[in-house]
Order: structure tokens, then C-alpha cells, then sequence
């Protein structure tokens, strides 16, 4: 079974809503602690990311981490 991404996935350009995003899409899969372990990540990731201001940078990391949303919600 693929799960189609959420919609609203092509309108992701910014941080807060790339952020927002990935927290919808925990909400999709399966398990509560599959949750916790995937809203754990994001929320970490986020923090990790929060000081980078190269908008290069920062698309390269949007692009990654939507394909990454992807491949999670279709295994």
C-alpha cells in the first residue's frame, strides 16, 4: 500500500512549514510510538537546522527531508 503525500507537499518552501508538514505526516502512520520515535526526529532535526541561514542550504535540506517523508510514509 503507497500513501500519497499530504497535501499541501508542493507548497513546502519554508522551514516552519516544511516543520509543520513532517508533523502532519507523523499523525499518518501506523503506531503511536512510531509516531513518538518519527515527531522525536523531526522536532531534533529542526533544532539542529535552526541557525542555518544560507537559502541554498536551506532548500537542499527542505528537498531532502521531503523525499525522506516520502520513502518513510510509503515502507
Amino acid at each position: 500500500m503507497t500513501m500519497a503525500p499530504l497535501p499541501g507537499a508542493e507548497l513546502v518552501q519554508k522551514p516552519l512549514q516544511l516543520y509543520r508538514y513532517l508533523l502532519r505526516c507523523c499523525k499518518q502512520l501506523p503506531t503511536e510510538n512510531i509516531q513518538q520515535h518519527y515527531r522525536h526526529a523531526i522536532k531534533q532535526s529542526f533544532r539542529v537546522h535552526a541557525d542555518e541561514d544560507s537559502p541554498e542550504r536551506i532548500q537542499q535540506i527542505i528537498k531532502r527531508a521531503m523525499e525522506d517523508a516520502d520513502w518513510v510514509m510509503n515502507k
